[in-house]
C-alpha cells in the first residue's frame, strides 16, 4: 500500500538536492545558509515524524534563524532565457499538459484511485489518497515535462532551486502558520475567543453566526496571513459550538466555505507574504516595499465580494 510516507520522502529527496546544489553554487555568496535552510527542511521531511517534539521545536527554530538571516539566490546551471523562449516557442500550448496532468492525476486518484485494492490491500492509504495522488501526479508531470521540453536532466532540480532560492524563507509560511495555528487551538484561543463573541454578538440565529463565522475567519487570516492558521481558532470558537452545534448547520459546508471566507482574507494582507509580498517583488513592481502594493490593492474589490458570497452560500446551503 501506497502511504503519505512516500510523498514526504519525495519531498525529503527534492529538498535534500536543493541543498547538495547549493552547497556547491560558488556564485552564491549565501550558499551555506541555503544549503542548511533546505537541508532543514529536508531532514525534517524525511526523519520528522521519529524526532521528538522538542528536537522538532528546535528545527523549526533553526530554520527560522537561518531564514531571519537571509538565503540567497542562487546561479543554478539550467537552461538560459534565450532557449527557454524557443522552447515556448516551439511548443505552444502543449506546455500546458505538463501542469494539468498534476489536477487531473490528484482527482482521478481521489474518485478512482483510491477505491482499486490489490490482494485485499488499498492501493492508496485511504486516510490521504488525494495526497498521495498529488505526489503522484507531479512525478508524472516531470516526466512528461522532460519527454516535451528534453532539457539538461538535472533542469528540474535546478529550475526549482531557482525558483524557491527566489521566494526564500516565504516558502514554507504556510506551513508555519498552520503550525501556529494548530499551537493557538490547543492553548484555547478558540475558547477564549468564542467566550468573547458569545458576550458581545448575540446569536439569535444562522445568519449572524455565519456573518460573524466568515468576517471572523476574513479577518484572523489577515492578521496571521494564512487561513490554515485561522480555521482551527475561529472553527472552535465559532462554527462548532454555534453554528454546527446549536443551529445544526451541515458540517461539510461550513468548514469548507469557511475556509474559503479564510483565503478572502489571504488576498487582502501583506502577512501573506508568500502570496502577496513575493510576486510583487519578482515583478518589481514600483510600489514593492508598500503595506498594500500594487498586488493587493488589485485583489481587495475581489476578496469582499468573493467574501459576501461565501456568506450567501454558507447560509442558503449549510441550513
Amino acid at each position: 500500500m501506497i502511504t503519505l510516507d512516500f510523498v514526504y520522502l519525495l519531498a525529503g529527496l527534492v529538498f535534500a538536492a536543493w541543498a547538495v546544489l547549493s552547497a556547491m553554487d560558488a556564485a552564491n555568496p549565501r550558499r551555506w545558509i541555503n544549503a542548511g535552510f533546505w537541508g532543514l527542511l529536508a531532514f525534517s521531511f524525511t526523519f520528522g515524524d521519529r524526532l521528538t517534539d522538542f528536537a522538532n521545536g528546535l528545527l523549526v527554530v533553526a530554520l527560522v534563524i537561518l531564514g531571519g538571516i537571509g538565503l540567497g539566490q542562487g546561479q543554478p546551471k539550467t537552461t538560459t532565457p534565450t532557449e527557454r523562449a524557443a522552447s515556448a516557442e516551439r511548443l505552444g500550448a502543449k506546455l500546458f499538459i505538463p501542469a494539468l496532468i498534476i489536477p487531473v492525476t490528484a482527482l482521478l486518484g481521489t474518485l478512482v484511485l483510491a477505491k482499486i485494492e490489490i490482494g485485499g490491500t488499498p492501493l492508496f492509504d485511504p486516510d490521504d489518497p488525494t495526497l498521495i495522488a498529488l505526489g503522484l501526479g507531479v512525478l508524472l508531470a516531470v516526466g512528461v515535462g522532460m519527454a516535451l521540453i528534453r532539457p539538461p536532466l538535472m533542469a528540474p532540480v535546478q529550475e526549482g532551486r531557482r525558483l524557491m532560492d527566489a521566494v526564500g524563507w516565504a516558502a514554507i509560511l504556510p506551513q508555519m502558520l498552520a503550525a501556529l495555528g494548530a499551537v493557538f487551538a490547543l492553548a484555547g484561543v478558540g475558547e477564549v475567543v468564542g467566550g468573547l463573541v458569545a458576550d458581545t454578538i448575540p446569536m439569535n440565529g444562522p445568519l449572524i453566526g455565519v456573518v460573524t463565522y466568515c468576517l471572523g475567519m476574513a479577518l484572523f487570516t489577515i492578521i496571521m496571513g494564512n487561513a490554515f492558521a485561522a480555521f482551527p481558532v475561529m472553527t472552535a470558537a465559532i462554527a462548532l459550538p454555534f453554528l454546527i452545534g446549536q443551529f445544526e448547520g451541515d458540517v461539510a459546508i461550513v468548514c469548507a466555505i469557511g475556509m474559503l471566507a479564510g483565503f478572502c482574507g489571504t488576498l487582502m494582507t501583506p502577512m501573506a507574504a508568500n502570496f502577496n509580498v513575493v510576486p510583487a517583488n519578482l515583478l518589481e513592481l514600483p510600489d514593492r516595499n508598500r503595506m498594500l502594493n500594487g498586488v493587493i490593492r488589485a485583489q481587495i474589490p475581489t476578496a469582499l465580494i468573493m467574501l459576501v458570497a461565501n456568506m450567501a452560500l454558507m447560509y442558503f446551503l449549510a441550513f
